[in-house]
C-alpha cells in the first residue's frame, strides 16, 4: 500500500515469526513457525489493496507503485531469513497459480496500521 515502509514490514516480520498459530501436543494453538521448524511462503498480492466502495470495478490507486512494492516485498522476505526462517518466494508481479491446504478453521488478517 502507499505509505508502507520498512518499519511496518519489521513489525509484521516479528509478529509472523512469533505468532503462536500451530498446535502443541495438547491441541492448543501454542507454537510459532519458528517453534515447529516451519517455513514461510511470501507471495505478493496487490489485489488485497482493491478499493470496492465505488462502482463495480475494483480500483488500485492506494497500492504502492510496482518498484516500491517489489523493494518492500524483498526487504520483508530478507528480514524473515535474518530471523532464521526458511523462506520461499513467489514471483513479484507475476500471474501465479498458488495451491495451499488451509489446515484449520482460522484465517488471520494482520494490519501493521493497527498496532
Amino acid at each position: 500500500m502507499q505509505g508502507d515502509d520498512e518499519a511496518q514490514a519489521d513489525y509484521l516480520v516479528k509478529k509472523i515469526a512469533k505468532l503462536r498459530i500451530f498446535s502443541d501436543d495438547a491441541g492448543k494453538m501454542n507454537l510459532s513457525v519458528s517453534d515447529i521448524g516451519g517455513a514461510v511462503l511470501v507471495v505478493s498480492q496487490f489485489t488485497l489493496a482493491a478499493e470496492t466502495h465505488r462502482g463495480n470495478r475494483p480500483g488500485f490507486s492506494t497500492a504502492a507503485p510496482p518498484a516500491q512494492g517489489k523493494e518492500l516485498y524483498e526487504y520483508f522476505a530478507q528480514q524473515l531469513v535474518r530471523l532464521g526462517l526458511p523462506v520461499a518466494l513467489g514471483s513479484f508481479g507475476a500471474d501465479m497459480k498458488v495451491r495451499l491446504l488451509n489446515d484449520g478453521p482460522i484465517t488471520i488478517w494482520m494490519d501493521s496500521a493497527e498496532r
